[in-house]
């Protein structure tokens, strides 16, 4: 086993959502940007979408990286069968709001590791799946949360570890970090299957 502190660790992600949580473990590592294109395939299921661009993105940034563990996340929400993925503006964010709004979004959280330290690498996957139950929102509250807290990054239109928890009536899920972006309990099982300590 090796200490993840003597592990070369790279992030294949510049989110800050992940880079925070990552830094949860307590050890150094690396962000590097993945350069993947994100956008789904015909007919392609948001849980198998999220795996693919996990798998994609900690790929491409493990080609440029051996000797190294390599991380790669992604994550897909799914409001009745439409994936919400990030708004990028106020209007996208309004409309996403107003679909959740009294409705469950089920958002598929994929992570990826690549232990480059070996020949050939060896990969290691896992998925979370949480679901929020969002409550009534009328579009004043919609329109009051967004002006404050503007989450036009975030797939769904909100920030759980924000003001975004008081848009919901409840999440049912095993690891709250996911819903954030990175789900770290997945992680470290991850980790230790590739035969790294953690405390």
């Amino acid at each position: 086993m090796t200490a993840l502190a003597d592990t070369d660790l790279v992030l294949a992600s510049t989110s800050a959502y992940r880079r925070e949580l990552l830094a949860r473990l307590g050890a150094p590592f690396r962000q590097q940007s993945p350069q993947v294109d994100e956008a789904p395939l015909p007919g392609e299921a948001p849980a198998i979408l999220a795996a693919r661009l996990a798998a994609a993105k900690a790929a491409a940034v493990a080609a440029m990286n051996p000797n190294a563990l390599v991380i790669g996340s992604d994550q897909v929400a799914d409001c009745a069968g439409s994936i919400l993925g990030k708004p990028g503006d106020i209007a996208r964010a309004r409309q996403q709001l107003r679909a959740s709004s009294a409705n469950r979004v089920v958002f598929h959280t994929a992570i990826c590791l690549i232990d480059t330290r070996s020949a050939p690498a060896r990969e290691f996957h896992a998925i979370d799946t949480t679901t929020v139950a969002f409550r009534h929102l009328t579009d004043a509250e919609i329109e009051r949360y967004l002006a404050r807290e503007r989450p036009f990054d975030c797939a769904g239109s909100f920030k759980s570890e924000s003001l975004g928890i008081s848009l919901f009536e409840r999440i049912e899920s095993q690891d709250p970090t996911a819903l954030i972006g990175l789900p770290l309990i997945a992680l470290c099982r991850l980790l230790r299957e590739a035969g790294v300590d953690l405390p």
